[in-house]
């Protein structure tokens, strides 16, 4: 069976999420070990003892939500999971870049440090908003981000009915106003950013030097891309990809697209909750998608992708 490991982005997080897979399986132990190291304290400490408040903020639910992704992986292999290809989505292609045999775990905490670090610094100097819009179309969607005052931007092409808008905190309110008088579901998120957008440029050039001495491999699997929507073929300049990845809308109906093209059959989302699970499901009726984030859901995946 054809099958792609997903990983989720931003948002995901919740306390304790991970804990039970660690206690099932010791070879996690290596990534918490490497992990707490490179950040600098105990990740499944906070992972266990922080609030929603505090994980939600992106110097620690980044590098929390990689971790939980990383101890799903490890489950998942450990089964007997195999996979010809990975995605992620945001905050997810670090994982998947690990899982691809594209990073090293060191390079992958390290690369996910600085990011999380420079975002967060780039937000607290921008400010921003995101809103997720239902029950609407993308060319209405671009006609009134257009026509508001300040700028705002698509940030996340989810699913054929859900687009994530980014951007002012004021234009994304008066965004919000018009798209719902038009009768669209929007549903603001609980970020005081502008990701995937022009104002995260900040983070994205700082990035970029940050990381440019690391050692980015071929993967050893298919590689699908949130920049270009599609299987990524060139990872000759992997620093300036994830530069632009930072401050670029993330493709992943293109994404998803692509991998149903390519015959791919079943799709596991490694990590905290199931937002790709359902992301796919609506796009692709009676897929065969699963997500692994502890011992009943992995169970439950095992059944699903016997045969």
């Amino acid at each position: 069976m054809k099958t792609v490991f997903l990983f989720s982005g931003q948002g995901s997080q919740y306390p304790g999420m991970g804990a039970e897979l660690v206690e099932k399986y010791s070879a996690t132990k290596q990534i918490l070990e490497c992990g707490s190291d490179i950040m600098g304290f105990d990740l499944m400490k906070k992972i266990n003892e922080a609030t929603p408040e505090e994980l939600a903020q992106t110097r620690l639910s980044q590098p929390a939500i990689f971790t939980a992704s990383l101890i799903a992986l490890t489950a998942a292999r450990e089964n007997g999971i195999e996979n010809c290809a990975v995605a992620g989505h945001s905050l997810g292609e670090y994982a998947a870049m690990y899982a691809s045999g594209m990073l090293s775990l060191e390079d992958s905490y390290k690369a996910i440090k600085l990011r999380s670090e420079a975002m967060a610094k780039a937000a607290e100097a921008t400010g921003g908003a995101m809103a997720a819009i239902l029950r609407s179309d993308n060319e209405t969607i671009e006609k009134v981000l257009s026509e508001v005052n300040g700028f705002a931007a698509p940030a996340n092409y989810n699913s054929p009915e859900q687009t994530v808008i980014a951007g002012e905190s004021a234009a994304i309110d008066e965004a919000i106003e018009k798209l719902s008088a038009m009768k669209a579901r929007c549903v603001k998120l609980a970020v005081s950013a502008a990701f995937h957008t022009k104002l995260m440029a900040g983070a994205a050039e700082e990035f970029k030097a940050a990381v440019a001495g690391f050692d980015f491999k071929a993967p050893q699997c298919d590689f699908y891309a949130n920049l270009y929507g599609r299987k990524l073929d060139d990872f000759s300049d992997m620093p300036s990809y994830l530069a632009a990845h930072i401050c670029s809308p993330v493709k992943f109906v293109d994404e998803m697209n692509a991998m149903n093209e390519a015959g791919i059959e079943a799709y596991v989302e490694l990590g905290p909750n199931k937002v790709l699970t359902g992301l796919v499901k609506k796009t692709f009726k009676g897929a065969n998608a699963v997500n692994i984030e502890n011992n009943e859901t992995l169970e439950k995946a095992l059944e699903a992708l016997k045969g």
